[in-house]
C-alpha cells in the first residue's frame, strides 16, 4: 500500500542489496509489475501448492496455468488494451488484427517500417508496450494489417521469420 515513488525506491534498494551482497531475496506479492521489475525467478502458488515456476521472462511470455495467465495479463494486457481491441474488432470488417510478441533484441528491430516498405499493405498500430525484466526486454504490439489477402498472409509469414511471435486475432 505504498505510493509508486516509494515502491520504486524500495525495489531499487532490494535490487542493490541483491547485487552487492549476493543475497537471495524472497518476495511474496500479487503485484506482477514488482516481479517483472526486480525478480529473476517466479513461482505461482494456488491452494498452497506451486503450480508454475521458472525464469520471469519465460513465465511472462508463455504462462501455462490459467492462474498465471491471469496474473501476467495484469502487466502485459491491461483492461484498457482489452477494451480498445474489443471496440476495434467490433468496428473492423476487413484485414487482420495481429498480436506481435517480441523478446530481447527483436523488441528493438524496426519491424513495422520493414513491413511498410516491403509490402503493399496498410498498417495501423492499435496498442503496444515494451517492458524490462532482469533477463531482458519483452513486448507486445497489436496491429491491424489491411490489403490483398496474399499480401497480408505474406506479412504474417515475414513477421514470424523475424523471430517475432504473431498471433492472428481476427481473420476477416
Amino acid at each position: 500500500a505504498l505510493d509508486p515513488q516509494t515502491t520504486d525506491s524500495i525495489l531499487g534498494l532490494l535490487s542493490d542489496i541483491n547485487e552487492r551482497l549476493g543475497l537471495t531475496i524472497v518476495l511474496i506479492t500479487h503485484e506482477m509489475h514488482v516481479i517483472r521489475k526486480i525478480c529473476h525467478r517466479v513461482a505461482v502458488m494456488e491452494n498452497g501448492k506451486v503450480v508454475e515456476e521458472g525464469d520471469v521472462l519465460n513465465v511472462f511470455l508463455k504462462p501455462k496455468e490459467e492462474m498465471t495467465k491471469r496474473f501476467v495479463q495484469q502487466v502485459t494486457e491491461p483492461v484498457e488494451t482489452q477494451e480498445t481491441l474489443k471496440h476495434f474488432l467490433e468496428e473492423t470488417t476487413s484485414g487482420r488484427t495481429i498480436k506481435l510478441t517480441f523478446v530481447g533484441e527483436a523488441a528493438e528491430s524496426p519491424l513495422i517500417t520493414q513491413i511498410i516498405r516491403k509490402f503493399n499493405v496498410e498498417v495501423n498500430i492499435l496498442q503496444g508496450k515494451i517492458s524490462q525484466t532482469q533477463d531482458g526486454a519483452y513486448g507486445s504490439l497489436f496491429i491491424h494489417v489491411d490489403g490483398h489477402e496474399n499480401e497480408v498472409n505474406d506479412v504474417v509469414d515475414f513477421i514470424k521469420s523475424r523471430q517475432v511471435e504473431a498471433e492472428v486475432i481476427t481473420n476477416v
